[in-house]
């Protein structure tokens, strides 16, 4: 039995110096994108902020054991208050910091599903729901900008959404853009192929030549890489949608690497959260379904 307990406590210990060593691994980095506006990077998706006189804009906040590394990221930049947060999307790596920053005083903003999905996970805690929902629009003034959040339906999850800095032509997309690799869409949370075709579709209406592109994941896009995205999504659903028509099997598709080889390679994409075989997976899984509702 003491050799049990001592096995049991060394598991634990490694288990905690485990945790600790990954939270000392990861660096903040401070990214100026333009006019005041800028995106931290550590990891989970990439937090965007808005600095000046009226207080920190936050957009996306990474996981908890990250929220006292972020704060001090932030205070490099400006010692005047949080004022809000505002969550692109439900998933623990836009929203795992919720309730630290809560209690360091943002005003958590997200749109209604975002808090339902959000209500569902925390099993009765209140602490990182957010306090302001929206169902469609709302427009924020803040730090001289008019700032549009506006939900794009049923994208990469069902509660997407688009943050535009108006006056510092700055976008954040949230987890509808993922810069220089496939797309993840959570089919489970009410995520499409389709929907994302139609995010990335409003995003670019959104923007001019010269704005500025913070992607849910990756490095800061230009509007040239935020169109090749979308025709990228284009591009999949035609050659998924014919494979499809051909007779082909969800298992037939998800082995069909020319799918998808002309934006990545299988070999490109291996090391990726989102490999080619699962992207070809989920766009199959998303058509029928949208086939079978229509």
């Amino acid at each position: 039995m003491k050799i049990l307990r001592f096995a049991l406590c060394s598991v634990l210990l490694c288990s905690a110096f485990a945790k600790a060593y990954a939270q000392e691994e990861v660096t903040i980095q401070v990214i100026p994108v333009q006019n005041q506006i800028y995106m931290l990077q550590g990891r989970g998706g990439n937090i965007g902020l808005s600095i000046g006189e009226d207080g920190v804009f936050m957009i996306d906040d990474q996981f908890a054991n990250l929220s006292d590394k972020i704060l001090t990221a932030i205070r490099t930049l400006s010692d005047q208050p949080l004022r809000f947060l505002v969550n692109t999307h439900h998933h623990g790596d836009h929203t795992g910091g919720n309730a630290n920053f809560k209690e360091a005083g943002a005003l958590l903003v997200a749109h209604d599903n975002v808090r339902g999905r959000l209500t569902e996970n925390s099993k009765g805690s209140k602490a990182a729901l957010p306090i302001i929902t929206f169902s469609e629009d709302m427009t924020l003034f803040l730090n001289d900008n008019d700032i549009l959040v506006t939900h794009v339906h049923n994208a990469h999850t069902d509660g997407d959404a688009l943050v535009y800095f108006t006056q510092s032509n700055v976008l954040h997309t949230g987890d509808t853009f993922f810069n220089g690799r496939f797309p993840y869409i959570d089919l489970k949370s009410g995520g499409s192929l389709s929907g994302d075709i139609a995010a990335a579709k409003r995003g670019l209406q959104i923007i001019n030549e010269d704005t500025k592109i913070i992607p849910g994941h990756g490095s800061i896009a230009s509007k040239a890489d935020y169109q090749a995205y979308y025709e990228m999504l284009i591009g999949i659903k035609e050659q998924v949608s014919k494979a499809i028509a051909e007779g082909k099997s969800e298992e037939e598709v998800a082995q069909m690497e020319s799918l998808t080889s002309i934006f990545y390679t299988d070999a490109e994409m291996a090391d990726n959260f989102i490999t080619g075989e699962r992207i070809r997976r989920t766009a199959y899984q998303s058509l029928v379904a949208e086939q079978q509702s229509n």
